[in-house]
């Protein structure tokens, strides 16, 4: 049972990356799944978050109009579209899957740096 985040890498302000979270041992689509980033030196950071109905519950103010979640269930993955990044984006990006009130299993992370 695991989470592999993927998709992370060196881009310039302005550009895009799209982020996947792939799930394995169990069915992303019965759960909600967040995303979460965290800067050097900063804490984590909650991203978004997903519902097992495929509603998007909340995105931060930092990324609103800017990053999109989805999903495709038959790929079980979920996916972090970035656009229009920014500086302040760059982070270290998880994504967690959320049972029982907590977001009891996370992925190892992906590194997103935004620099010209």
């Amino acid at each position: 049972v695991q989470l592999q985040a993927s998709g992370g890498g060196l881009v310039q302000p302005g550009e895009s990356l799209r982020l996947s979270c792939a799930a394995s041992g169990f069915t992303l689509d019965h759960y909600a799944i967040g995303w979460y980033r965290q800067a050097p030196e900063k804490g984590r950071e909650g991203v978004s978050c997903m519902t097992s109905s495929g509603v998007v519950l909340y995105y931060a103010d930092a990324v609103k109009g800017r990053f999109t979640a989805s999903r495709d269930n038959a790929k079980n993955t979920l996916y972090l579209q970035m656009n229009s990044l920014k500086s302040e984006d760059t982070a270290v990006y998880y994504c967690a899957k959320r049972e029982k009130g907590a977001f009891d299993l996370w992925g190892q992370g992906t590194l997103v740096t935004v620099s010209s």
